[in-house]
């Protein structure tokens, strides 16, 4: 007899509830201690540290993102124990890549579809593949994510399907693009929408050969 109170592993349900609940409890504190850390403007040695000591106390979440690239780089940055001015641009870009927070970065316009700069909070700058692959439309398969400047849904996706490309509503591993709206939130793992492109993060970890790319690549080939 099945066990409603049990998941498919055998274990209790309301454990994988609390141990999700935790890791994005933590994800919403590392969010806002990256947005601390950018607000002057400034990243200060001190800084570093502190976001090294918290990564070693919240070890546990060391493998999602944005957690585990964070660690990455503050391993690297922190071996040799100095904290040189081109490790902290760097690091400056990744916080700025994590919070969504920067100016100066791809927009489309919604009219005309031409490329604009100067969007602040886009979702365009959180988890893409670099470099952004080509695009191509003839069988396809486009997950579409998020608010469009370029247009509606409908409009986006029939543009797609003119060019032979296919819609679906929510990514596998037999999609070939996840297309991530500028209009999204910066804090995008708390949207409805953020759960698509956690999946397409997962899928690609687990050797999916889909691309994760902004509005503004996409555009760029209508």
């Amino acid at each position: 007899m099945k066990n409603n109170h049990l998941d498919e592993h055998g274990q209790p349900l309301n454990r994988n509830l609390s141990a999700k609940r935790l890791t994005h409890r933590t994800i919403d504190e590392l969010i806002g201690l990256c947005k601390g850390i950018q607000a002057d403007g400034i990243l200060h040695d001190e800084e570093v540290k502190f976001l090294a000591r918290w990564l070693e106390e919240n070890f546990s979440t060391i493998e999602v993102w944005p957690v585990s690239i964070l660690a990455e780089r503050i391993n690297k940055i922190m071996k040799d124990g100095i904290v040189d001015d081109d490790e902290k641009n760097d690091l400056v870009e990744l916080l700025s890549e994590i919070t969504g927070y920067r100016s100066g970065h791809e927009n489309v316009n919604k009219s005309t579809g031409e490329i604009i700069e100067n969007l602040t909070n886009a979702s365009s700058l959180l988890p893409l593949d670099k470099p952004a692959p080509n695009v191509v439309f003839e069988n396809k398969l486009f997950c579409l994510t998020g608010k469009f400047f370029y247009g509606s849904r409908k409009k986006c996706e029939e543009d797609i399907a003119k060019r032979g490309g296919k819609i679906q509503s929510s990514p596998n591993k037999e999609t070939t693009y996840i297309v991530i709206g500028l209009l999204g939130s910066s804090d995008w793992k708390h949207s409805t929408y953020g759960t698509k492109i956690e999946y397409g993060i997962q899928l690609k970890e687990k050797g999916s050969p889909l691309s994760i790319i902004s509005e503004g690549h996409w555009a760029k080939y209508i």
